[in-house]
């Protein structure tokens, strides 16, 4: 099984497209072709040993925001304050995303209240005796390399992304916290990455304190919980994982005898040549 998480796939196309000129309108028609052809070169390259393509959708709501409401939160500003047009973007994007759902040989797993990063987690607990290969460069996933058939390869870096010890790792990503998620680390409030606080420094010596000798501080060990809810794909809600494998078991590949009319419509003619290759 080869799990692409889509949303990276799809803004890394799209910033490759843009380049320096973030202010330049959207050509819909390069992107899909550049998205498509994205995928088109990861199943030539990886189906022959992983199998089947598995496209991880991220849906609007996050279950993570309804019990952490700072969760991403500075994302949105960040798009406020952007010169692209991310409403626009955001269409286009889920035109595509239904494109591939309704023309393309592949299972797209979108599921209400979940993140991609939940679809992929699901899949990879639930699949995890064959061999799984996770298409993106988040490093969230480290800790899902616990699973021995599982693997992680970084398609805009082109590496492959190892860790010797997952568990350590996702131990001390939960201390951590993650900036860029909104989550800050175990010394920290809830609120430090939204209002003008500072993040208490976790320092190398602390970290390995807290591991070894545990905390008596209450402060701490409920900030402990709550990074280990947001960040552990262990603690993903059951109906989230149950939603996410019935989906899979009963989404039903359209195969390929779409194709070439869709290549047609949409005036893909670089990407017929290779129509075999999705």
């Amino acid at each position: 099984m080869i799990i692409i998480d889509l949303n990276q796939v799809c803004i890394s196309n799209l910033m490759q497209q843009l380049g320096n000129h973030l202010n330049s309108k959207l050509d819909e028609n390069m992107l899909r072709h550049m998205i498509l052809n994205s995928i088109r070169s990861y199943n030539t390259k990886f189906s022959s040993e992983y199998g089947d393509i598995v496209i991880a959708c991220d849906d609007r709501n996050y279950w993570r925001r309804q019990i952490f409401p700072y969760y991403k939160a500075n994302r949105k500003k960040t798009r406020d304050q952007s010169e692209l047009d991310w409403s626009t973007i955001f269409l286009t994007l889920d035109k595509i995303k239904k494109e591939l759902r309704e023309n393309f040989p592949y299972k797209v797993i979108q599921i209400e209240g979940a993140e991609a990063d939940d679809v992929i987690a699901s899949l990879c607990q639930e699949y995890n005796l064959q061999d799984i290969l996770i298409l993106s460069g988040d490093k969230d996933f480290v800790q899902l390399q616990g699973y021995n058939n599982v693997k992680q390869y970084d398609p805009i870096r082109k590496k492959w992304i190892k860790d010797s010890n997952p568990e350590s790792y996702l131990y001390e990503h939960i201390c951590r916290g993650d900036q860029g998620d909104g989550i800050p680390n175990i010394l920290s409030d809830d609120d430090t990455f939204v209002t003008s606080k500072r993040q208490k420094p976790l320092t190398q010596k602390k970290l390995d304190n807290f591991k070894q000798e545990g905390s008596k501080d209450e402060a701490i060990l409920r900030n402990f919980a709550r990074n280990e809810q947001l960040i552990n794909l262990a603690k993903i809600p059951k109906n989230i994982k149950e939603m996410v494998i019935d989906k899979y078991k009963e989404t039903n590949e359209v195969g390929k005898t779409k194709l070439f009319n869709y290549f047609v419509e949409h005036k893909l003619k670089n990407l017929m040549e290779h129509i075999n290759e999705f």
